[in-house]
């Protein structure tokens, strides 16, 4: 080998190793190489890049090839070959086993540069992606409020996948169904009141399985939320949220183009869920033991007003009756308050051990035969006896169903209250099935539920500033939905309906019977 050929080879060897970058390292070894060996061109051609030609022969055969106007040798790190180093020529000419030999010798220096590069690759993409998931575990750990938390991961989730959408939907352990919670671009999700089945779906499939899930086209996939197709996503790719081995929800990521999520990106998320699962395990246990603070504060207050008032009423009109002659008149308007408050005394403390049965989930549900309108007449007729002129019944008469008659009483009783209690007649009632479902409204022409009170309308205790004045203890509602939910239904409010106040029972039931048998 001459002098000259050794400084080529030289500035080869130089070139390999001033760079870390890989577009960098490839773009200065190409001087240097087609110097080497004085060819017109060279390319190093790896092998996740398309290999045909003379660079397809040398990596399949894994020896060095020449033909008249090219030459090319197999790149090796160790016994692999992740390349082909070829260089050609415009005008033919015959590569002489000098040029094959600086060609090998300039193919270890490149393999070696080559390897070098991957490894600083695969750090800092390590290290960004440490960075990254730093700022969940940040996240997880700055904030207590669900509501914050949710918001902020979202957020960065998104942003650290470059994705387009971003939604976590939790478990909801009573009906084995994820929950919509949060979501970041496709916030109708989250608005529509999404529930998938464990196991249906997407997300179901995610939480069932307990894996990560790819989903490259939308389009023909088993997508069971409709959303996802409406708003264009083209490509998801969701992690189950895990804490201790339990499921706590799903979170998923999508694009509007379709991409195909790679073992990176699947990682880099089932980290990101990592941290993520632990701070919202923190945010809802902080979250429920503000809920039964507020509970015990409500309770607190209850016991100190709402139960005072009428024991104190009770004990009054008691002791006077007990203690001294009185005229009729005055001993029937005692007799008369004592009958009242005491009737007020025994249905709050039905309410709240009805409450307690809920929370401790100790309510079976007995589905019998129900005559619908006859039911809604003997609940009318049970909470206001002397109002029947100010309640319109609309509902079939041979309206007859399979459901249980203590839950639809529970929940029927307590509507109507609310209504009269808050609303203005008339008061209407209208029931049918559809769907295999009863849906039983109740609705009113007051003033409607104000917009400060929606958000909270069915949470224990939950009482407006106009009701403050007027008789009731805020469990009404919450007690109702407990009761739907236990039967497997749902009670909604009508946020659209202008005209007061409509509440829906929407109810599961048996078959549908005729009004004889």
């Amino acid at each position: 080998m001459t002098v000259e050929r050794q400084r080529r080879l030289l500035a080869v060897a130089d070139a390999a190793l001033a760079h870390l970058d890989r577009d960098e390292l490839l773009a200065g070894l190409d001087a240097p190489i087609r110097d080497l060996v004085e060819a017109d061109t060279c390319a190093v051609v790896l092998l996740d890049d398309a290999t045909t030609g003379i660079a397809g022969r040398v990596a399949a055969e894994r020896r060095p090839l020449t033909s008249e106007d090219a030459a090319g040798v197999p790149l090796l790190v160790g016994d692999e070959v992740v390349g082909v180093l070829q260089v050609g020529v415009r005008v033919p000419r015959t590569f002489t086993p000098e040029d094959v030999e600086l060609l090998e010798l300039a193919a270890e220096r490149v393999a070696f540069a080559i390897e070098r590069s991957r490894a600083f690759g695969a750090a800092r993409r390590t290290a960004e992606g440490l960075v990254k998931l730093q700022t969940i575990s940040d996240a997880a750990l700055a904030h207590l409020s669900l509501d914050d938390l949710l918001a902020e991961l979202l957020e960065r989730i998104r942003t650290i996948l470059a994705a387009d959408t971003c939604a976590v939907l939790l478990l909801d352990q009573e009906t084995n169904e994820l929950v919509a919670r949060a979501a970041r671009g496709i916030e109708e999700e989250v608005e529509g009141g999404v529930r998938i089945p464990v196991g249906k779906g997407f997300a179901g499939r995610i939480a069932a399985e307990r894996r990560p899930v790819v989903i490259d086209d939308v389009d023909h996939a088993d997508v069971l939320n409709p959303i996802l197709r409406e708003r264009g996503i083209k490509s998801l790719l969701g992690v189950p949220l895990l804490v201790r081995d339990e499921v706590l929800g799903v979170i998923h990521v999508g694009t509007l183009t379709p991409r195909r999520f790679g073992p990176g990106d699947v990682e880099l998320l089932e980290r990101a869920a990592e941290r993520a699962a632990i701070g919202l395990e923190r945010a809802l246990v902080h979250e429920e033991l503000m809920r039964l603070d507020r509970v015990r504060h409500a309770l607190v207050s209850i016991a100190s007003h709402e139960l005072r008032t009428p024991t104190a009423a009770v004990l009054g009109a008691a002791l006077t009756l007990g203690g001294r002659e009185l005229s009729p008149e005055r001993e029937s308007e005692l007799k008369r308050v004592l009958v009242e408050q005491a009737r007020r005394l025994a249905g709050l403390i039905d309410q709240l051990l009805d409450l307690s049965r809920l929370e401790a989930q100790a309510v079976q549900i007995r589905p019998i035969r129900v005559d619908v309108r006859q039911q809604i007449e003997a609940i009318v007729s049970a909470v206001a006896p002397t109002l029947a002129d100010r309640i319109d019944i609309e509902a079939e008469p041979d309206l007859v169903i399979e459901a249980d008659p203590v839950a639809l009483e529970r929940v029927v009783s307590n509507l109507v209250v609310n209504a009269l209690r808050h609303g203005a007649p008339p008061v209407s009632i209208s029931a049918e099935v559809h769907d295999r479902h009863l849906r039983l409204t109740v609705e009113d022409r007051g003033g409607g539920v104000p917009h400060d009170v929606r958000p909270r309308l069915f949470e224990q205790f939950s009482r407006s500033a106009e009701a403050a004045g007027t008789q009731g203890s805020g469990l009404g509602l919450a007690i109702a939905k407990s009761y739907a939910q236990a039967h497997g239904g749902d009670l909604v409010f009508d946020s659209g309906y202008g005209a007061g106040a409509r509440f829906q029972l929407v109810l599961p039931v048996g078959q549908l019977r005729a009004g004889s048998d």
